[in-house]
């Protein structure tokens, strides 16, 4: 039964993870094929997935939903994760996509890690261990490969990919840190939920929902069904789920697999060339993820 179970979850994060790394290179289908705006993406995925996990929310814990909202100490906090962390992550991973591709985005993303590591050995005023010194010296190598190519006199993507891509590292690294109060004393689903939708709504002003720009046909709405529904909510819940069955340490190691779908699917659905630097590039990255997974508390 136990084994079952762990199989389970092995297969939950394992599926939420391919969602998330299928989630770009749709997303990149979307920009560069059809002509949806990045902006309008952010704003309908933000509006749609916070709604419906607000929705889930109250069906299980009606009065916490906005109760969040009476404690004062919750609502700065709650507000500053919308913009600065959702809006932020949303924003800058999408214009990392239509700038460059899924895979080099996604891969660049996950340098968040190295920055969370850094900020907090600067904040507790301790020392980086030789582990975490080496991660972070992997991490600037596999940088340095994966937007140049091997190549130190050009990019093989544009700047504003490689500016863009270390940006959505900085959110992500933010949006990792930041909440953990909020969510302790609310939960995921209800920080979260609440999160996209203020961010949803705030980022309105920006692009309103209905400002549609590009091409409207069965694979663009198919497009974006499955970055909200499987790339959004399906994904959050399989991960969510998946850490009653595994170790949070095992789901993080396990979650390495998103960087890695997105590059195999950016080859095989939307020929993106991918050269020999960019996979060294990429698996520098991926084992410094992994290292500072199992590196100490």
């Amino acid at each position: 039964m136990a084994f079952s179970s762990r199989v389970k979850g092995i297969m939950m994060v394992l599926s939420s993870a391919i969602f998330w790394g299928g989630s770009g290179v749709v997303a990149q289908f979307l920009f560069q094929q059809q002509g949806v705006s990045v902006e309008w993406l952010v704003t309908v995925r933000l509006l749609l997935a916070g709604l419906i996990l607000l929705s889930f929310a109250a069906m299980k814990e009606r009065d916490l939903v906005f109760a969040i909202w009476k404690d004062r100490f919750s609502r700065v906090p709650l507000l500053l994760l919308s913009v600065i962390g959702m809006i932020g992550m949303q924003y800058t991973f999408f214009a990392a996509i239509e700038n460059g591709n899924a895979a080099t985005a996604t891969v660049l993303q996950y340098l968040a890690p190295v920055l969370v590591v850094l900020y907090m050995t600067f904040r507790s005023k301790a020392k980086l261990s030789i582990k975490e010194i080496v991660a972070v010296l992997l991490s600037m190598l596999g940088t340095f490969f994966l937007v140049t190519g091997g190549n130190p006199f050009a990019l093989s993507i544009s700047g504003p990919a490689v500016f863009w891509g270390l940006s959505s590292a900085v959110a992500l690294a933010f949006y990792t840190v930041y909440p953990i109060e909020l969510l302790k004393r609310w939960g995921v689903i209800i920080v979260i939920g609440w999160g996209m939708t203020l961010g949803g709504l705030g980022f309105s002003f920006v692009h309103p929902p209905w400002k549609y720009e590009g091409i409207m046909n069965i694979p663009t709405l198919a497009g974006v069904l499955f970055v909200i529904v499987f790339g959004t909510l399906i994904a959050f819940y399989l991960y969510s789920e998946s850490l009653r069955y595994l170790k949070p340490s095992e789901t993080s190691l396990l979650a390495c697999v998103e960087p890695l779908s997105a590059v195999f699917l950016s080859v095989l659905v939307l020929n993106v060339d991918f050269g020999i630097g960019e996979w060294i590039g990429t698996i520098c990255i991926i084992t410094t993820v992994l290292m500072l997974s199992r590196a100490k508390k």
